[in-house]
């Protein structure tokens, strides 16, 4: 009889080990999910500013192509010569602001 006892001891031990371990890895398997998750929601911010950087860019680009086909045409060399240098038309009165 003694000997019965005795293993269950051991077995009720070895129940108790296992379920030890295996609480043990749960907790450690929470702990990295937890972590992922901050990581995932991190990239997602990450990736929204970039998205929005990108948006952002683009309009950018488009407003320098705009500005560079302006200065390509007659319109900019006109406004450039009536601003910058004063010129005008035969036929054409200029008025000035005057600093009062």
């Amino acid at each position: 009889m003694e000997m019965g006892v005795g293993r269950r001891r051991r077995r009720a031990a070895g129940t108790v080990s296992v379920a030890l371990i295996m609480v043990a890895l749960m907790v450690v398997m929470a702990v990295q999910i937890y972590r992922m998750r901050q990581k995932d929601d991190a990239y997602a911010e990450k990736q929204q500013e970039l998205i929005e950087e990108y948006e952002d860019e683009t309009q950018r680009s488009g407003e320098l192509d705009d500005l560079e086909e302006y200065m390509q045409s007659s319109d900019y060399i006109e406004d450039t010569a009536k601003s910058k240098l004063g010129l005008a038309y035969d036929n054409e009165i200029i008025f000035k602001e005057t600093g009062d």
